[in-house]
């Protein structure tokens, strides 16, 4: 298995349907939309076995300062094979200049993240509106 990761914001809405869905997020079933949100984000990279997109992980940033990694994620039967950690070291790299970057990670996820040197901070707290319509 050799993996390959491209800087690219090109996917069908197949490959990204299939991706997301196959870790249980709901934006899988809204392909299309997510097809504009790759063209959007600043930074795309995806990794790639053969032709199978296994991967990916996504950042949008102010050009100077800030950056912020809003997707990473990675196909289960892939994951524990440095995959994950690979394409955040290529986020790290992209954005070394860079004073902060920000990841809002799920409690069960810290540990990974940690790892890849992130810190917890200790006052503040990730907030969200998931549900603008109601």
């Amino acid at each position: 298995m050799e993996i390959k990761y491209k800087d690219t914001h090109e996917f069908s809405r197949e490959e990204l349907e299939e991706l997301f869905l196959s870790v249980e997020w709901s934006s899988g079933h809204f392909p299309d939309k997510l097809k504009v949100a790759m063209q959007n984000f600043k930074t795309v990279i995806s990794a790639w076995d053969g032709e199978k997109l296994i991967g990916m992980a996504c950042a949008m940033d102010d050009g100077i300062m800030n950056a912020y990694m809003h997707y990473l994620l990675v196909r289960p039967e892939y994951q524990g094979k440095g995959i994950g950690e690979a394409l955040v070291s290529k986020i790290k790299e992209k954005y070394s200049d860079y004073l902060r970057l920000v990841i809002v990670a799920y409690n069960k996820e810290i540990g990974f993240y940690e790892h890849c040197g992130f810190k917890r901070a200790e006052d503040a707290s990730a907030m969200f509106i998931t549900d603008l319509w109601t």
